[in-house]
């Protein structure tokens, strides 16, 4: 009868006889969960939230786990009311229960951080927004909102950071953008008003200015460079010292970042402003040599590393092995040219940087048969025989130089035995100058390799890049590994002299317009390998 009164009161809008009834009907029969259901969708017809969620409560205690989405609802509705009244504090303890009811709802914590934006709350709402990140995950959205939250506490570095957390989930998000726009023009703008202030002689306001405009862009190397020198002025030599060692490093990164791209005319560009600074420091001759490397710009290239060379202790492997690539890649151009015997003198340069390599002696054998120097290339010949006994030009080779003789007979020939005891001993007078074999061997065991694929930028340059790109895979690593320690044991046979020097069989004569040269591809052996990967590891421990 209870509930046909309530049927017939909704019908006439008497809603709150309706509750009345219900009310009755639970005092009667507690235990019934639908009564406590009825009341509570009549509460919330009359907009009173308090007493509906109180009603699905004590349902919820009759039948554990149900109605838990309506009750949650029921808290939204209320919190949202409570909103739209500006009561913002209020309506955050409302979202705050809907959350307990439901914890897997991350849109009442939303409701709850805009709520407490809205209050003015902001350390609060940064509190909830970071346990938000941490419990449901980075999204560029929270990213953004915390940016916002930190702009609004005057935390310009800490907004910087998170735009830059957005950008890097979601490069396209407009909103990210649009806020890192708007922060690199306030520090533009700070940046020439302390332009200004320093020209005028008020180097505290320009000092002022500047920090204001490295709070809006904390990565832009050129404030740190200005506000050094502001410091220096200033007389603060140890503040002055620390933002310039800062602007090197921030210049270093992106240095970094545009030669892993490609970029190798943004990382030349940059390098040139760093080795304005720092005129002493070697390595960034280097790496500027190998963005010109990278450009075809050989002479250039060569320039830097003699530079470098000049800096460092000498026989250093960095430069060492970048100059024997370098001349081989000389020589190389020169061959297809037609001149060979600059050919041959750029290929003896590359055997004087790096006498282990294998394709150096097999070029300047080609080079010199050229020019009817047989007597060099049959020692080269030899020096292949040694070096590497599985390259496929060896057979062909062997019977045009040396007809009707084997392998075995020339090695054990005295002409053989010389050109061995010259080349081992050539080997380890260049290995005892730069490093000893152990060191070598650690430095292959730790070395990380890649494989790149780098795009060649122009034609002339591709077999330039072929030089400096490194394409085995782990195993392999291993087996060159192997074929190095097998080749250092044959480094030191007993009783071996001296003798004349391989490396110094042709006068070089460097020569700064060479052409390209297409090489047959062989299968390198494994002191080629041994070289390619050191020059590669010293690469990277420059950068």
């Amino acid at each position: 009868m209870l509930l046909h009164k309530w049927t017939g009161g909704h019908g006439n809008v008497q809603i709150e006889k309706a509750v009345i009834c219900f009310s009755k009907a639970i005092t009667l029969q507690p235990e019934q969960t639908r009564l406590h259901v009825s009341q509570a969708e009549a509460y919330l017809q009359l907009c009173d939230f308090q007493s509906a969620a109180a009603c699905y409560k004590q349902a919820r205690l009759l039948e554990p786990g149900a109605f838990s989405d309506r009750l949650a609802f029921i808290y939204y509705l209320q919190g949202q009311c409570l909103f739209d009244q500006g009561l913002f504090l209020d309506a955050v303890e409302a979202f705050r229960k809907a959350a307990e009811v439901k914890p897997g709802c991350s849109a009442y914590r939303i409701r709850s951080l805009a709520c407490l934006t809205a209050a003015g709350h902001h350390s609060d709402c940064l509190k909830l927004l970071n346990d938000c990140i941490a419990s449901d995950g980075p999204t560029s959205d929270y990213y953004i909102f915390r940016a916002r939250l930190h702009k609004l506490l005057h935390q310009t570095s800490k907004c910087y950071q998170d735009v830059k957390l957005a950008l890097a989930l979601s490069p396209t998000c407009p909103n990210a953008r649009a806020m890192l726009l708007q922060l690199q023009e306030a520090s533009e703008y700070a940046r020439q008003k302390a332009v200004d202030r320093a020209l005028a002689g008020h180097l505290p306001e320009a000092l002022n200015m500047i920090n204001i405009a490295l709070q809006n862009s904390p990565e832009d190397e050129r404030l740190y460079l200005f506000r050094g020198t502001l410091y220096r002025r200033l007389k603060d030599f140890t503040a002055a010292i620390e933002d310039l060692v800062q602007a090197v490093e921030l210049s270093e990164k992106q240095e970094r970042e545009c030669f892993s791209r490609g970029l190798y005319a943004e990382a030349t560009l940059l390098l040139n402003k760093a080795i304005e600074e720092e005129k002493g420091q070697a390595g960034l001759y280097l790496n500027r040599g190998d963005c010109f490397f990278k450009q075809g710009d050989w002479s250039f290239a060569l320039a830097d590393y003699q530079q470098a060379e000049e800096m460092m202790q000498p026989n250093d492997p960095a430069v060492r092995l970048r100059s024997a690539v370098l001349h081989n890649t000389l020589g190389s151009f020169c061959f297809q040219d037609g001149r060979f015997s600059e050919a041959a003198d750029m290929f003896s340069l590359a055997i004087q940087h790096n006498p282990e390599v294998s394709q150096y002696y097999e070029n300047r054998l080609k080079a010199s048969r050229k020019v009817s120097n047989l007597e060099q290339a049959r020692q080269d010949l030899i020096c292949m025989l040694i070096l590497d006994s599985t390259n496929e030009e060896v057979l062909p080779l062997l019977m045009n130089l040396f007809p009707g003789c084997s392998v075995s007979n020339i090695l054990s020939s005295p002409a053989g035995q010389a050109v061995r005891v010259q080349l081992m001993d050539t080997i380890q007078a260049c290995r005892s100058s730069s490093s000893d074999q152990q060191k070598l061997t650690e430095q292959l065991q730790k070395m990380t390799l890649t494989n790149e694929t780098t795009e060649p930028q122009a034609e002339e340059s591709s077999e330039a890049e072929k030089e400096l790109k490194l394409c085995v895979n782990q195993q392999e690593m291993q087996i060159t590994l192997k074929s190095l320690l097998q080749l250092s044991s044959a480094l030191t046979p007993a009783g071996y002299g001296s003798g004349f020097d391989l490396c110094t069989l042709s006068h070089a004569s460097p020569h700064s317009t060479c052409h390209r040269h297409h090489h047959t591809e062989e299968p390198y052996q494994s002191a080629c390998r041994q070289e390619r990967s050191s020059y590669y590891s010293n690469i990277f421990e420059v950068f």
